[in-house]
């Protein structure tokens, strides 16, 4: 079983000779940022300890998955498709995973994978019709992911299983869901528990396998800003404006799902 780092400042040190030589490259490397912006999140969501803010810490770790997975479009000037990015970014997780860390975090933390794949509020086909003969058919996953763990097929699992984290995530952003509320008190702290142990798994591919792989085009990179003093421009401070960041991923399509 893989090392899981207890807090965010040991895979901050992991990273660190990774920082150093990439910064070396660009001062302000894009693969520097996308984790640096990931970590942030990650301790702010460590810093949650009170249960009424479980929302908080869901939010903040899907921001630091935002953050690693997020693509620019510069034809739109944009941010490309949420679901198209992260879904091409788990098969590259995948990919490039050669330790187990996901997959051990899928095993080892099998049980809640189950308990997420059973709440059938957390699936999109429950919600096309509402009822009970629909939140029977939306169950059904759970019983299909025994098979896909049977057969190891990680990529169905970990798809189906960030899909459903989605929706959660979705009706917090958008205003469908109570701060504090008791309907889904359970299936936020299942879900913000699961993207905690994903993430630290995502973070340690990324440090060991992907510290030299092209993330694609870094939206919002940081940017200097100026100000007019007589005919010159003297830089004062960091801010985030949309630009052109690194070379664009490779373009390869997603697998099958």
């Amino acid at each position: 079983m893989s090392e899981n780092p207890a807090k965010i400042r040991d895979l901050r040190r992991l990273w660190k000779p990774h920082k150093l030589r990439l910064s070396e490259i660009l001062t302000e490397h894009p693969t520097n940022i996308r984790f640096h912006r990931a970590a942030s999140w990650i301790q702010r969501a460590e810093d949650v300890n009170d249960e009424s803010d479980l929302e908080i810490s869901l939010i903040s770790y899907w921001v630091a998955f935002n953050s690693l997975y997020g693509q620019w479009n510069e034809l739109a000037h944009a941010p490309e498709c949420d679901t198209d990015c992260w879904r091409i970014f788990l098969d590259r997780m995948l990919d490039l995973d050669e330790s187990n860390f996901v997959v051990d975090a899928l095993d080892e933390h099998k049980s809640l994978v189950m308990a997420i794949f059973d709440d059938e509020y957390l699936s999109r086909f429950y919600w096309i019709e509402p009822s009970e003969k629909q939140a029977g058919k939306s169950k059904k996953v759970k019983y299909d992911a025994r098979t896909w763990y049977i057969k190891a097929n990680w990529t169905l699992i970990l798809d189906r299983l960030v899909e459903r984290i989605y929706l959660l995530r979705c009706q917090l952003v958008h205003g469908a869901s109570t701060y504090n509320g008791k309907l889904n008190r359970t299936a936020i702290r299942h879900c913000a528990t699961m993207m905690d142990h994903l993430l630290r798994a995502f973070l340690q591919v990324w440090i060991h396998h992907g510290a030299d792989e092209d993330w694609g085009i870094m939206c919002y990179p940081p940017q200097r800003k100026f100000s007019q003093v007589g005919n010159g421009r003297i830089p004062q401070g960091l801010d985030s404006r949309p630009m052109n960041g690194s070379a664009s991923h490779d373009g390869r399509s997603r697998r099958p799902r």
